[in-house]
């Protein structure tokens, strides 16, 4: 009997002891902190700066006075007067057709011409004596303005078949060659006169209250990568186009040595000067699809930081500090590194060794 009890209590005294190792560790379970660890991050001030506001527009080069050259009649090339590359005067005949059948008729039409003056002075003086009728006199007259309107225009077919430098420049390839048959509309050359260069550009129609001829531009070509090149704002459009709700602006070139019609280039229109912006570090701002974003450091229950998303406007890239038009204000904490770690109601813990 004394065995069972015994063995009784031993039972008793092992099971009571698992029973509480099990009760302890339920217990210490239950009171574990099993929230996530803080995140940390660095951070920094958004500032109020000055900045200059400027428009980003890109455009093509083109002379002022620049045209293709082409023929206003068929024929063939009987004289060429150019090189590629050549510099011509203005006026001076850089090609010319083969003009013999004009060239017959015109000496038919002065010989015509010179008989219907004789005849004409003949009848005006008959008339004054009355010795013929009037109406004879009348087609004296008739026949001479007739004559001498046929003159004009076989000169001026003989005018078309000799191709003219409109202004003075530079010529281009020459695309014809002595003997060669052209058509109207055939190109010869190209001629630009280099020393006044402009350029087109379009910008969105909200920015025409701020434009005037007059303003100052900075521009880049992809040839002179390290040079910044002076234009300044000539003319604007006087209407908007109503398919991409731009307006067409015309600038002049200040300084465009080196520069060719038909380059590429990249404009900075300066709009503003001394433009209040509140800037962030580039680092600051995630780009995404659905918008930019900057995150915003706030405080949270219990005195701990977070990060909360907002969405936020973004303007100019200086320096490494980005321009937000919209959606911060000056002197707020946002995360500068660390953003992708960052989640909703996500605490974190600002690592003040970085410093942006």
């Amino acid at each position: 009997m004394r065995a069972y009890l015994i063995a009784i209590a031993l039972l008793l005294a092992i099971f009571g002891s698992l029973g509480g190792y099990l009760y302890l560790q339920q217990m210490a379970i239950a009171n574990a902190d099993y929230s996530e660890p803080p995140v940390t991050v660095a951070s920094a001030i958004s500032k109020a700066e000055r900045w200059d506001g400027y428009l980003d527009a890109v455009g093509s080069i083109r002379a002022v006075r620049g045209v293709d050259l082409t023929s206003e009649t068929a024929g063939e090339i009987t004289a060429v007067n150019f090189d590629s590359g050549d510099e011509a005067e203005a006026g001076a005949v850089l090609m010319v057709l083969n003009d013999e059948v004009e060239q017959a008729a015109r000496l038919n039409e002065i010989a015509t011409l010179e008989l219907a003056e004789i005849l004409y002075e003949r009848d005006r003086k008959l008339i004054e004596q009355q010795s013929i009728p009037e109406t004879q006199f009348d087609q004296s007259r008739a026949d001479l303005a007739r004559a001498r309107a046929q003159l004009a225009e076989t000169e001026a077919r003989i005018r078309n078949k000799r191709i003219h430098a409109p202004f003075a420049g530079t010529l281009g390839i020459r695309r014809v060659e002595l003997g060669d048959y052209v058509s109207p509309g055939t190109v010869i050359a190209t001629l630009q006169d280099k020393s006044e260069l402009e350029i087109d550009f379009t910008v969105p129609a909200r920015f025409a209250p701020r434009l005037a001829p007059g303003q100052p531009i900075e521009l880049t070509v992809p040839a002179f990568p390290d040079k910044i090149f002076r234009a300044q704002l000539a003319a604007l459009d006087s209407r908007v186009d109503p398919n991409t709700r731009n307006i067409l602006l015309r600038a002049r070139l200040i300084e465009h040595e080196g520069l060719l019609p038909g380059m590429f280039a990249t404009l900075k229109l300066l709009v503003e000067r001394n433009a209040e912006v509140i800037t962030v570090p580039e680092t600051a701002v995630t780009y995404s699809l659905q918008g930019d974003i900057v995150y915003v450091v706030e405080e949270a229950e219990g005195g701990k930081l977070t990060a909360v998303s907002r969405v936020v406007q973004v303007g100019d890239v200086r320096d490494g500090r980005v321009a937000i038009s919209e959606g911060l204000n000056a002197g707020e904490e946002i995360v500068t590194v660390g953003q992708n770690k960052l989640y909703r109601g996500v605490t974190i813990v600002i690592d003040e060794s970085v410093v942006l």
